[in-house]
This record gives structure tokens, sequence and C-alpha cells, in this order.
């Protein structure tokens, strides 16, 4: 059984029509083995647009949400936050990882405030906007989310 997924793309300039979404397409892509995507949306950089579709979602309960973009350093960029504020439990280990992948490619990875967590049974994950970032984090994450969501569901597992 595939996962349902979502993915909220959080982008003034996106959300504009001022540029175009590569960032998201790329991740219904690599989610396609393991995740079917049930909806995409794209939201301007604003704490209380973010929040209302995360709320939304994980109370409809979905496996997965990957939030692409607002994670860096810029006075626009919230969703890390809002993503904390609206999580019940870290995901820390699942935020690790995907630094440490980032890394290996950029120490621009660093200067990400990314976050990952659990609302209900729906498992949360902050990715950067740039179309290789969400390349590499997703081939990461299809590894360990089916996994993931069987034990958010309470599952037995080893």
């Amino acid at each position: 059984m595939k996962l349902k997924a979502a993915l909220l793309v959080t982008s003034d300039r996106v959300s504009r029509g001022e540029a175009e979404d590569e960032s998201g397409e790329a991740a219904r892509e690599l989610l396609a083995p393991v995740a079917e995507v049930v909806e995409k949306r794209v939201v301007p950089d604003e704490a209380e647009a973010i929040r209302r579709v995360l709320m939304e979602w994980s109370d409809a309960g979905l496996d997965v949400v990957l939030t692409i973009g607002g994670t860096g350093l810029s006075p626009r960029d919230v969703t890390a936050e809002v993503t904390r504020s609206v999580i019940e439990k870290e995901a820390g280990g699942i935020r690790t990882a995907l630094l440490v992948r980032g890394l290996q490619s950029t120490p621009r990875a660093m200067l990400s405030g990314a976050t990952a967590g659990v609302r209900g049974r729906t498992l949360i994950v902050n990715l950067p906007g740039s179309r290789s970032a969400v390349r590499e984090y997703v081939e990461l994450l299809v590894e360990v989310l089916p996994h993931a969501a069987e034990m958010m569901r309470g599952e037995t597992h080893e």
C-alpha cells in the first residue's frame, strides 16, 4: 500500500507566478515508489497560510507532508518556525540525516533551519527550495518513509 503524501511549496515568487516550481515536481517523481502525492499547493512565505495547510493536511490523516522552501535565514523564511509550532513530536534523526546529507554537497546546507516532526499520524518534513537539495533529500527519505508510517500508526515493528 502506497503512502498518502502532500507537497507544500512555500515561495513568494512561485505563488505570484514569477517562478516555476521545479522542486515540487522533482519531489513528486522521487516519492512515486513509496507514496502517492494526493495534493500539492503553493503558498507565499506567510506563517498563517503555511500553518493552515499543515493543520488541514495532518488533520486529514495524510502519512507525510513535505514542505519545499522557506527554510533559510532570510526574514521571509518562516516554514521551519511554523512547522515547529504545529508538530507534537520532533523527528530529530530525520533532521540530522538531511543535514549530514546536505553537508556532503555544500557547506551552505548548515544555513538551513529545516525541521521534521509528527502531528497526529502525519510526518512533516521541511526541505529547502533548491531542486538539487530536494532530489538528494527525497532520495534519502524514501528509504525510511514506509517504516516511519508504520511506527506512527502504532503498528508493531522489530
